[in-house]
């Protein structure tokens, strides 16, 4: 089997939720078998409100992102996890 990226949307809790210490630590909560590719972008929202746009390279195989949004959903700060885009590389 292959790789596959997926691109993620991650929002915050709040606007006042400080976002590079959000991005530290979804970085330390990356599970094994699970690449970050490239930097964690911030994305406008709506009244100042930013999403974190996160890449990652995960194996392909059945539940391949499933423990990267489950460590990530457990991260204080995070409100919820969206993907965005998901495509064999």
């Amino acid at each position: 089997m292959g790789d596959v990226a997926a691109k993620m949307k991650i929002m915050p809790e709040s606007v006042d939720t400080d976002l590079a210490e959000l991005k530290d630590r979804l970085k330390a909560v990356i599970p094994a078998g699970a690449e970050l590719h490239g930097d964690i972008a911030e994305a406008p929202i709506a009244f100042g409100l930013k999403a974190l746009v996160v890449t990652l390279i995960v194996n392909d195989e059945e539940g391949g992102t499933e423990a990267v949004e489950e460590a990530f959903s457990k991260v204080p700060g995070v409100e919820n996890i969206q993907i965005m885009e998901l495509y064999r590389i």
